[in-house]
């Protein structure tokens, strides 16, 4: 197992209810594959350097997790295809 700090940004629109939603299901596709989250931040609403479709802002959400390789990459799949992340970043440890 390895670890990954992983960021998103999710739609700032989302009422409260939807983004706790949210960020409990990418936490469960993580653990559901055998992972562990280490750490999580809800950074928070934030202005964005540039506009993303057509948000100015966006819900920063940062985590440190240790996960296997085929547990990112299902992470990975999940994130790409939930319409309310505008952006994500994963980044392995030590890199």
């Amino acid at each position: 197992m390895k670890k990954y700090e992983l960021m998103y940004i999710a739609n700032p629109q989302l009422d409260p209810e939807k983004l706790k939603a949210l960020i409990a299901n990418l936490n469960n596709v993580i653990t559901s594959n055998g992972g562990s989250i280490l750490a999580l931040k809800e950074i928070g609403l934030k202005d964005l350097a540039y506009e993303i479709n057509k948000h100015r802002k966006g819900y920063y959400v940062w985590m440190l997790v240790e996960t296997t390789p085929e547990g990112i990459a299902e992470y990975k799949r999940v994130v790409q295809i939930t319409e309310a992340v505008i952006r994500n970043i994963e980044v392995k440890e030590g890199e």
